[in-house]
């Protein structure tokens, strides 16, 4: 378990040997993660979620400033659409981030998605525990701006950010899309534009239409706020919208039940992933050979096969 010790001693070479490890799905990478998960579940996980060019990379950036200005050892991961012509990542607006990289209190690590659904990698929870191990907190994950798939992000995430930003002209769209119904905290972004308090005023109908208010002192209300990410206006009042956030799941015992949405889904989703390796090793079997093709031609049906492999399962 020597790697293990070094990623809880905070190696950064091991921790992103071991990610790497784990995003090719090596089969040492689980006893590693065994060993590592007794020691996290505490760092706050920030998702950034948002349309395409709405500048969440720029944001992002500025928020590892204000997280490392109070000393904290920030953990980003930062999740892109996959080429497709190689599987890996396009960086894209990482660049952005490159003034952190020589920072040993910052660790960044890019992602492909691998046509994943849902906005994040599908190793993403791995990554997320091994930077937890490393004593990363908070976590930030910028997902990929594909729209209402990316709800995925409030499973994982304690407090979801939804950046928007005027001039796009699918504002509404995007909110009636369903993606807005994630944000724990909206950041209306380059609001130096014209139509950011129209932008503003919309998000606040929508919040209106879609949760009433009921008078219970225990709902979150949703801040908005006004960010200019590249002049790094705005990220004070950002960064107190996410702690105000983070206070009140504290206070209500909602910070426990996010924990645990997220531990049912990274236990559902790892049992899937092992369920389809054996499913698929049923099927290579000679009594199922060109079990496709006789699906096809209708020599079988999918329901008494289905029954088949799961009785083999057992």
């Amino acid at each position: 378990m020597a790697l293990a010790d070094h990623v809880l001693a905070g190696d950064q070479r091991s921790a992103a040997r071991l990610m790497r490890l784990a995003d090719d799905l090596h089969p040492g990478v689980p006893k590693v993660l065994q060993a590592l998960f007794p020691h996290t579940g505490r760092s706050r996980i920030i998702g950034i979620t948002g349309n395409p060019g709405s500048g969440k990379s720029t944001l992002v950036d500025r928020l590892i400033s204000h997280y490392r200005n109070e000393g904290r050892y920030v953990g980003v991961i930062a999740v892109d659409p996959s080429s497709p012509f190689t599987g890996g990542a396009i960086l894209g607006d990482r660049v952005r981030m490159n003034r952190h990289f020589n920072d040993e209190k910052v660790f960044i690590r890019s992602m492909a998605t691998r046509g994943h659904l849902g906005g994040l990698s599908k190793s993403a929870g791995e990554v997320l525990l091994i930077m937890e191990a490393m004593g990363c907190d908070p976590i930030l994950v910028e997902t990929v701006g594909v729209g209402q798939a990316e709800v995925e992000i409030a499973g994982f995430a304690q407090t979801s950010v939804v950046v928007t930003v005027p001039g796009l002209g699918d504002e509404i769209q995007a909110i009636k899309a369903g993606i807005m119904e994630i944000a724990d905290v909206f950041t209306v972004n380059k609001a130096d534009r014209e139509g950011a308090e129209r932008l503003m005023a919309d998000i606040h109908q929508m919040l209106h239409m879609l949760d009433a208010p009921n008078g219970d002192a225990e709902t979150w209300e949703p801040r908005i706020v006004k960010t200019v990410a590249f002049r790094n206006e705005g990220i004070e009042n950002l960064a107190q919208a996410i702690e105000e956030h983070a206070r009140w799941l504290e206070r209500t015992g909602q910070d426990e039940q996010r924990r645990l949405k997220r531990e049912r889904l990274q236990f559902f989703g790892l049992l899937r992933d092992r369920l389809d390796d054996r499913i698929g090793e049923i099927l290579e079997q000679p009594e199922y050979e060109d079990w496709d093709r006789k699906l096809l031609h209708r020599e079988i049906d999918p329901y008494r096969l289905a029954r088949e492999v799961l009785d083999k399962l057992r």
